[in-house]
């Protein structure tokens, strides 16, 4: 009888591999594929920069530009996202796949991080992977390079005929009605949201007829809590507030970095306007009593998040 232990050879007189070898083997070759996909990460960053030089890509009307948006705004905020604030969506079923509808966002954090955190959210997780055509102030657009920034990842002056055309074209819209007030708002009163405005997105709505997607983001308020406001400074820029927090201006530009609460970003069920009355649009207190409507369901599902809710920072 042969000794088991004992190595069988072939017919040329070599050992054969043993089982253990040959899964080393296929390892290795495994190994090999990372230099091609690598290299392939690299041809696909030349082929970008070389279309942008020569001209070959293409915006729309309000000049969004899809691949410029995913290759160069997104991807520094994408670490954000996902290490940094840790953000948790919820509700994404309730954001169709397909055609208009509008999005209203609570505001908060001095600097808009909600809004492209919202933006990130549902381009990079929702299975449509949908873009948000985000309306801004008119600020945000008389900023030199932040507003072209703005129109290249797909976003537009915050009135009534952009928002409409957008909607009436099957697009996301995004809109956070307390505008300044609420990102600029001190610590003392986070969470509590500001006065909606004139109702001016619930006409767009139902002028279109599309869903409107009450939207609640806990944790930006604490990026950048607010403790006082330097008015002259505010005025002498013209700035809406000049923001004083623990960190900035005090520590300078190290001062400027967020602080890394965890944050939750929740869509709720959204609210069908297509079957209101001719002429819906023009009722005041109709759109009025919408507003409130929508205004309260977003302060509520705050409350609840921020219940449920370990701390700030996890």
């Amino acid at each position: 009888m042969p000794d088991a232990r004992v190595i069988p050879f072939d017919d040329s007189g070599r050992p054969r591999l043993r089982p253990a070898v040959e899964e080393e083997v296929f390892e290795v070759e495994d190994l090999q594929e990372e230099p091609r996909s690598m290299a392939d990460r690299v041809a696909g960053t030349l082929d970008f920069l070389r279309r942008r030089i020569t001209g070959e890509y293409e915006v729309d009307e309000f000049g969004f530009d899809p691949e410029f948006l995913d290759r160069v705004l997104m991807s520094p905020l994408r670490p954000l996202y996902s290490s940094y604030f840790r953000v948790e969506t919820r509700g994404l079923e309730n954001v169709p796949d397909t055609g208009g509808a509008l999005v209203v966002a609570n505001h908060s954090g001095t600097i808009a991080l909600d809004a492209v955190m919202t933006q990130l959210a549902l381009l990079d997780h929702h299975p449509a992977h949908r873009h948000l055509r985000m309306l801004g102030a008119n600020l945000v657009f008389s900023t030199p390079f932040v507003g072209e920034l703005s129109r290249k990842g797909g976003h537009t002056l915050a009135c009534a005929p952009d928002a409409e055309r957008l909607l009436s074209e099957g697009e996301l819209v995004g809109v956070w009605p307390e505008g300044f007030k609420g990102i600029g708002k001190p610590y003392s009163e986070r969470y509590k949201l500001q006065r909606f405005g004139r109702g001016g997105f619930v006409a767009a709505a139902l002028r279109t007829g599309v869903p409107i997607i009450p939207c609640a983001i806990v944790g930006a308020e604490e990026t950048y809590p607010i403790i006082g406001n330097a008015k002259f400074l505010a005025r002498l820029l013209g700035l809406p507030y000049f923001p004083l927090t623990p960190t900035f201006p005090w520590l300078g530009p190290l001062g400027m970095v967020p602080l890394p609460s965890k944050w939750i970003i929740e869509f709720g069920e959204p609210l069908s306007t297509d079957a209101m009355p001719a002429g819906a649009a023009d009722d005041p207190m109709l759109v009025f009593n919408i507003t409130d409507q929508v205004r309260e369901t977003i302060q509520q599902t705050l409350y609840r998040l921020l219940v449920q809710r370990r701390s700030v920072f996890r």
